[in-house]
């Protein structure tokens, strides 16, 4: 790098490749693509600027939130045209922020021992890792990050009612599974009844993606909350169906119009959903159960007969 004082700093493209974190492979492939400026040709070399190691750490901090080359493209081209790209950039902040209060923690492999039974258990914290409960911290074998100190508390809560680990991932992945689901229809909702407006344009203005911004933070406690009171009222629900099972409670009839949940594992919901249509999951899954029945009482009545045919010829 040259240059002092006030003048401007310049880099060929080892020493800009150096003080980015990319190569100069990447660089020139950068180039290629138009995501940089084409910088200033001195002799048989390139001369970079300090607008060009911005350039980079932008397209950076972007490609580690997962957008991809082409809209960091449109993203950077809207900027260059004199759209602005701050409300996208405060909007793209917002969506990638924590979308809880709580406070990632770290625990030593020691008090991870204690916690579930003193024991060393090197598969269970391999699973643990696997699922994003722990996390390896470079360098220390003996310490692990803990992104959710609820979710491992939860963990060593029900290990020591007497739950096995094994029992515990498997309940976790499942639950994710139906999670997910539920993040995905409330953002299709959300999207289609109040972000779409401002995200017709591809980029979105800097004011529209402003506005976006302030309604993810209006609305992000709002899945949540829906969530939590579902949750309470089905657990009540049937928490008190099971006690009456288990208790030996009396039956009550069901009437034939009478609806009941039915829970179904994530994977068949979602091979459902993607062979009917999420609108149209319930309506396959009742569809396929009265088939079945009818196919078990066309079986029963055909055996039956079989057998009846049979004692009449013997006598």
């Amino acid at each position: 790098m040259t240059g002092a004082g006030a003048q401007a700093a310049e880099y060929r493209i080892e020493d800009l490749a150096h003080a980015s974190g990319a190569t100069v492979r990447t660089i020139r492939a950068y180039q290629d693509r138009g995501l940089l400026p084409t910088p200033e040709r001195r002799g048989r070399a390139n001369v970079y600027r300090e607008t060009h190691l911005a350039r980079l750490r932008q397209i950076a901090d972007l490609l580690d939130r997962g957008y991809t080359l082409a809209s960091i493209k449109e993203l950077l081209e809207a900027w260059d045209a004199g759209r602005g790209l701050g409300g996208v950039l405060g909007l793209v902040a917002e969506v990638h922020g924590p979308w809880t209060d709580e406070e990632a923690d770290r625990i030593s492999r020691r008090e991870l021992n204690a916690r579930f039974g003193g024991r060393q258990d090197d598969e269970a914290i391999a699973e643990a890792v696997e699922l994003g409960v722990l996390e390896r911290v470079p360098g220390r074998d003996d310490e692990f990050l803990v992104p959710s100190p609820q979710e491992l508390a939860v963990a060593v809560e029900l290990y020591g009612a007497g739950v096995p680990l094994p029992a515990i991932s498997g309940h976790l992945r499942e639950l994710r599974g139906q999670v997910e689901h539920i993040a995905s229809r409330f953002l299709e909702f959300t999207t289609e009844h109040v972000f779409a407006r401002y995200l017709g344009h591809r980029p979105p203005t800097d004011s529209d993606a402003a506005e976006a911004a302030s309604l993810v933070r209006r609305l992000r406690p709002l899945a949540q909350q829906t969530v939590d009171a579902e949750l309470a009222r089905a657990m009540r629900t049937f928490a008190t169906r099971h006690l009456h099972h288990h208790l030996g409670a009396e039956k009550t009839a069901i009437a034939e119009d009478a609806t009941r949940p039915v829970l179904l594992p994530a994977r068949t919901t979602q091979a459902v959903q993607e062979l009917v249509g999420a609108e149209r999951v319930a309506d396959f899954v009742t569809a396929a159960t009265e088939r079945e029945l009818q196919a078990r009482t066309l079986d029963d009545l055909t055996t039956t007969h079989a057998k009846k045919g049979i004692v009449n010829e013997s006598t």
